[in-house]
């Protein structure tokens, strides 16, 4: 089941509506996995790779530092586990904001998640990509440090902290999830 577009803000929507008709007219069908992320969501994503001492230790910090709400969201996604999805915590994803959308390939009818294989030559999300940076959108694949080729945001900056404190993000994502 396709994720909820109307979830994005609307000039984000648009983009991605024509991101994804662009890609299909293209060959390439990709179909919205997620759209909106609650925080809990997100700290579930961020807490499957990550240690007991560093994830006491995010929820320390952000305790000290008036998040206490984004804290919460951590201790309440509770025990994970997964390969590494995520650095954002609650509230440092553009997902928390209907900025950011992930899609996955399909491939005769099948999700495919692989970012080498070649269908006519070219790799979906690379396609994805692509065509996202031609709308003036921000690719995850083509991120320096980590790869996401599924996610596309509005913004370039990573994450809302260039806007905001952390503790107008804490009180922002309350005032929204809770």
């Amino acid at each position: 089941m396709a994720a909820d577009l109307n979830l994005l803000v609307p000039a984000f929507k648009e983009k991605v509506i024509q991101l994804l008709e662009s890609c299909n007219d293209a060959g390439f069908k990709m179909i919205p996995t997620e759209t909106i992320r609650t925080p809990v969501r997100q700290a579930q994503l961020w807490r499957q790779s990550r240690t007991r001492s560093v994830i006491q230790q995010k929820i320390a910090d952000l305790q000290d530092r008036e998040a206490g709400f984004l804290a919460q969201c951590i201790i309440d996604a509770g025990p994970q586990n997964g390969d590494h999805v995520t650095n954002s915590i609650p509230g440092l994803s553009w997902h928390q904001w209907g900025e950011s959308v992930d899609c996955v390939w399909i491939v005769n009818g099948e999700e495919e998640w692989s970012v080498t294989k070649l269908v006519n030559g070219q790799n979906g999300y690379h396609v994805y990509a692509g065509m996202a940076k031609e709308l003036g959108l921000t690719a995850g694949g083509f991120w320096t440090s980590f790869k996401d080729w599924p996610h596309v945001q509005l913004h370039q900056a990573a994450n809302p902290a260039g806007d905001f404190t952390l503790k107008q993000i804490n009180d922002i994502m309350k005032e929204r999830f809770s």
